[in-house]
């Protein structure tokens, strides 16, 4: 097993905090980030990696939109069919990296591309029987958002699924600040300072943008979406799959 290095991106006081970047010294941390970060990441991956293995379909692709470090990806390798490709793309040269890393480590020998690419423009979906945005489309600016869901139907495959787990804001003020209160704590169990806690809210604060439950529901519906079901909540986190009729 890979052994994680620990975040420490933001235990040190910083002047001028910059608008968040999976940049190398993200991307060294990144796999502990995310499990220190996301409530039940390890089960949110294991239902990915469960919805896209009943959904892939021989001689398809399975597209992984953010990919990473390609966790969601190695993770489905020993379930579904060795003629699936792999097509993951991410915006970051060295998630990428570390991703090609990973999927040598793991023996992963299916085809697969991985690519970098800014998925606003380079996320271009043939032949797909799953497409998966694990926690991607809330760095997406709201205004380009529609049209990669867009994109995303137009590439799957009849019967085929998107699979979707965002950070959310609720319907309500009231039960937004307690849901962001309780994910503070979360952190906090999870060895966060204070300091830490508040200089990445600050570095996301502009480019970490939520939409609402019912605001992916209807993004989803408008794209041409048959079926949309939440198989995941967690206060301020939701996961959604998508059918293609």
């Amino acid at each position: 097993m890979e052994q994680r290095n620990i975040d420490k991106v933001f235990d040190s006081e910083i002047q001028q905090v910059s608008d968040f970047k999976f940049e190398s010294k993200v991307v060294n941390v990144f796999d502990d980030m995310v499990n220190r970060s996301v409530p039940f990441y390890d089960e949110i991956q294991r239902m990915i990696t469960e919805l896209a293995a009943s959904h892939a379909r021989p001689n398809s692709r399975v597209y992984d939109l953010g990919c990473s470090t390609g966790t969601s990806l190695i993770a489905l390798d020993p379930l579904v069919d060795p003629t699936v490709e792999f097509v993951g793309i991410d915006d970051s040269a060295e998630m990428i990296q570390r991703s090609e890393l990973k999927f040598d480590q793991a023996g992963i020998t299916r085809p697969h591309e991985l690519v970098v690419g800014d998925i606003n423009n380079d996320s271009k979906i043939e032949n797909a029987s799953v497409v998966i945005m694990s926690l991607t489309l809330q760095f997406v600016r709201p205004t380009h958002r529609s049209k990669i869901v867009e994109q995303i139907f137009k590439g799957l495959n009849p019967g085929g699924c998107f699979i979707l787990i965002e950070k959310v804001l609720t319907d309500h003020s009231l039960f937004n600040r307690d849901f962001i209160k309780y994910y503070y704590n979360y952190k906090r169990r999870n060895g966060y300072s204070e300091m830490e806690i508040s200089q990445k809210r600050e570095a996301l604060e502009n480019v970490l943008i939520p939409y609402t439950v019912a605001e992916n529901t209807q993004m989803l519906h408008d794209a041409g979406f048959d079926g949309c079901e939440m198989f995941f909540k967690w206060y301020n986190f939701s996961g959604l799959i998508a059918f293609k009729k």
